[in-house]
């Protein structure tokens, strides 16, 4: 018997052997190439950012990280209770709350790809038969009905980790939206925080305005005593008189600071002009010198809520590139069905009617006129934005916090220098009222005395407020008491 060679050289039996294993070259040759494309950016390491010598004058400690109520350690209970409601009621902190569930639904979405999917559909299609098509007779040109019901299974096999990848890239930018939960939790406390502090500088403000006036005032009465006693003139009555508005002023001033404020704390709270009028004068317990951790600048990138958030989007970028890496190879997933399929009704439920089927669907880009490419391309060249980004944050955290110990540093000295004017301004006001007093000296050498002590007494106050100010911002610097509870490692370059 005589055998008819197969044109592909090889006998029926050999060719259904062979025939996955060609089908499955073909398919990978087939595929679209990634030759060529490439991230160029790496995240860098926080040891490369020198710091010691920056540093060298701080004190250091391995307790010195904020706590995560921070704010408690100023002892004013007043500031407690405006946070309190001021974390449930800002519309800020609900933006971002959603902004984490809605990733979190995300996240739900992509992990739906990861297991079987089933759907039940039922038809019935009231038509007219085609005399000369696959309806025979006597069915063929009358009208009738075609019900079909069925459930239906698709599994994608997911080889090449496509939609593990869209899930982790998910996950990750779920990590990274509730990381800004914090960032922006810690950007309200120090905001209002920051408000508070500059609400107790315009109360000293003040204290100092009216202090001033009572001074003026005082030295008025003896100036009219002096004219009643004909040792000074109306012209320094007319100067010491004139002194008392330029006082007044400063009340002025010092009142409009103390309303816009306290209406700056309410809409932090999250609430209405009159809720401000309820705020009353801080009371806030001396600080302690600031200490530096001294593992520093290394846990620094997973104390800073910004910082944690910018890795987990780098994570998600690079799962995005496996994502489109993936799109080069074909797609395989098993589908099924079973159900009834009838002309009519009347045997719809029949046992003859019953339909079943099951299968791969395979799908392989061969041409696609540089869509993947590109698609490749944008997501490295956006891995490389997140990872840029992400470095600049560091660099600017680790500056943020060298920043707050300078300022802190020198502002100690500018503190010693004024306390030593002030008390040089002090005695050579005390000299000029005594002289005045004693018919010595004129009212203008006393007028320039003070107005030396308020400028001094002024900078003080001051720089009171502002070394408060600077630890804020220390505490805000090293991320506030946050501690994350997991962090993306980047073990895997995309």
């Amino acid at each position: 018997m005589l055998h008819r060679e197969h044109p592909s050289g090889l006998n029926p039996p050999q060719l259904a052997v062979r025939l996955p294993g060609l089908l499955g070259t073909l398919l990978l040759t087939a595929c679209a190439s990634t030759g060529g494309l490439h991230t160029h950016a790496a995240p860098m390491n926080p040891n490369s950012l020198q710091a010691t010598k920056s540093l060298a004058s701080t004190m250091l400690s391995s307790a010195a990280w904020p706590d995560t109520d921070w704010w408690i350690a100023y002892g004013d209970k007043q500031l407690d209770r405006l946070i309190a409601v001021a974390l449930i009621n800002q519309p800020g902190l609900q933006i971002a709350a959603a902004r984490v569930r809605q990733a979190q639904a995300m996240s739900a979405i992509a992990g739906a790809s990861l297991a079987p999917q089933i759907d039940a559909s039922a038809q019935s299609t009231r038509q007219r038969f085609s005399e000369h098509s696959t309806i025979p007779k006597p069915l063929a040109g009358t009208w009738g009905a075609i019900n079909q019901a069925a459930l239906g299974a698709h599994y994608d096999l997911d080889l090449w980790g496509k939609n593990h990848a869209t899930l982790q890239a998910a996950v990750s930018r779920t990590k990274a939206a509730e990381v800004d939960l914090h960032a922006a939790q810690l950007m309200l406390t120090t905001a209002l925080t920051r408000v508070y502090l500059r609400l107790d500088f315009a109360y000293a403000q003040l204290d100092l305005a009216n202090q001033t006036l009572r001074e003026r005032e005082q030295t008025l009465d003896l100036t009219r005593q002096r004219v009643t006693a004909q040792i000074d003139s109306q012209l320094e009555l007319t100067q010491a008189q004139a002194a008392l508005p330029e006082a007044r002023e400063r009340i002025a001033a010092a009142r409009e600071s103390i309303a816009i404020l306290d209406n700056q704390i309410a809409a932090l709270q999250g609430k209405g002009p009159d809720n401000g009028l309820n705020v009353q004068r801080p009371h806030l317990a001396a600080q302690a010198a600031p200490a530096l951790p001294s593992n520093l600048p290394t846990e620094l990138i997973g104390r800073r809520p910004d910082v944690v958030a910018a890795r987990w989007r780098v994570e998600a970028a690079g799962e995005d590139i496996r994502v489109a890496k993936a799109q080069f190879y074909p797609n395989i997933s098993l589908n099924a069905f079973v159900g009834v399929q009838s002309l009519g009704l009347d045997d719809f439920l029949s046992a003859g009617s019953r339909i079943a089927g099951i299968g791969p669907a395979i799908s392989l880009p061969i041409f696609d006129g540089g869509r993947l490419r590109g698609n490749l391309a944008a997501h490295q060249a956006s891995y490389d934005v997140a990872v840029e980004r992400y470095n600049a944050i560091i660099i600017s955290s680790v500056h943020d916090v060298v920043d707050q110990l300078v300022s802190l540093h020198w502002l100690e000295e500018q503190a010693r220098e004024q306390d030593q004017a002030l008390k040089l301004t002090r005695h050579a006001y005390a000299l000029a009222a005594d002289r005045y007093r004693n018919g010595v000296a004129n009212y203008l050498q006393v007028l320039s005395a003070e107005r030396q002590v308020l400028a001094q007494r002024a900078l003080v106050i001051a720089t009171a407020a502002r070394r408060r100010e600077l630890q804020l911002n220390l505490i805000r610097a090293l991320g506030g008491g946050y501690v994350p509870q997991a962090q993306p490692k980047f073990a895997r370059q995309p």
